[in-house]
């Protein structure tokens, strides 16, 4: 017996929905597009059900906010971030926001394609059969690589800035946190972008942490709430804070890896704040013993 069970819409709803989604890719893919422009229309329509001309006559001040123009993004703060790549991508991160506030982005139907189609257009690569679910965050959206049967649960985080693979059918589940940056423990400022890499079948479970430059390979799982600094090996399951691996899944050994983290090279760190250019030393120490009164 499936574990997903088929579901279908009706012709009418369906043919609407396939027409609509045929626009969005043609219209993104024409050079030509004016996309904040678009958005803004678009959300004119998702969220209050009217054009946006109407919209700005009665509601100027909420017109404006639907225009991405209008609106700052965190990423855009930060010198790590290339401002010419986001740029391109940022109205359609503003979409992507907005639709999943709307009944059209409660709707998986509706919206995981929606997601799918958008992500051609922000992501670095994306494969095929993406399924996003409602609420996930990117910090830029733009330095995402994502192979094929990838699927991202409902408010993921994706701190992508530094760099993000995930390789063909990772799983990310709800309210997993992956970075790929660092700071210094005692200069904030100082920040260190480390790509972060998901092996292929990857199965990050709920509330798990992966931080900056771990490298996850192939098959292996991370369990709830665990916090993942460093390697993991292939069909490993890790727990715990941080992670150790404490069981290894009884299959195995593959053919070939795409990700094993006991040959995979370590990303080496890109300094992001040109007032610390240096990489960051050690800068803790281990609590000294107590010593007996």
């Amino acid at each position: 017996m499936p574990w997903l069970n088929p579901l279908s819409l009706s012709e009418q709803v369906q043919t609407q929905q396939d027409n609509f989604l045929s626009t969005l890719e043609a219209t993104l893919q024409d050079p030509a597009t004016d996309r904040p422009a678009l958005v803004r229309d678009l959300l004119a329509q998702f969220l209050y059900g009217r054009r946006f001309d109407e919209l700005q006559a009665q509601l100027p001040l909420v017109a404006q906010q639907l225009d991405s123009r209008n609106i700052t993004f965190e990423a855009e703060h930060y010198t790590a971030t290339d401002q010419e790549q986001f740029s391109r991508v940022k109205p359609l991160l503003w979409l992507w926001k907005n639709l999943d506030l709307s009944p059209l982005g409660q709707n998986p139907a509706f919206a995981i394609p929606v997601r799918a189609v958008l992500a051609k257009h922000i992501f670095k690569r994306v494969g095929k059969n993406f399924k996003c679910w409602q609420n996930v965050e990117f910090s830029v959206g733009y330095n995402l690589e994502v192979g094929d049967d990838v699927v991202i649960h409902r408010y993921a985080f994706l701190d992508d800035i530094g760099g993000i693979e995930l390789h063909d059918g990772a799983s990310v589940s709800d309210y997993v946190n992956i970075y790929s940056h660092t700071h210094s423990v005692i200069d904030s400022p100082d920040v260190t972008l480390k790509k972060t890499i998901i092996g292929r079948g990857v199965r990050l479970t709920y509330h798990s942490t992966i931080l900056a430059g771990s490298i996850i390979s192939d098959d292996a799982m991370v369990a709830t709430h665990a916090l993942v600094r460093g390697k993991i090996e292939p069909h490993a399951i890790a727990m715990g804070l941080p992670a150790r691996t404490t069981r290894f899944k009884l299959q195995g050994p593959f053919a070939s890896y795409g990700v094993d983290s006991r040959t995979h090279s370590e990303c080496r760190g890109i300094k992001a704040n040109p007032e610390f250019p240096a990489p960051t030393p050690v800068q803790t120490r281990k609590p000294e013993p107590e010593k007996n009164p």
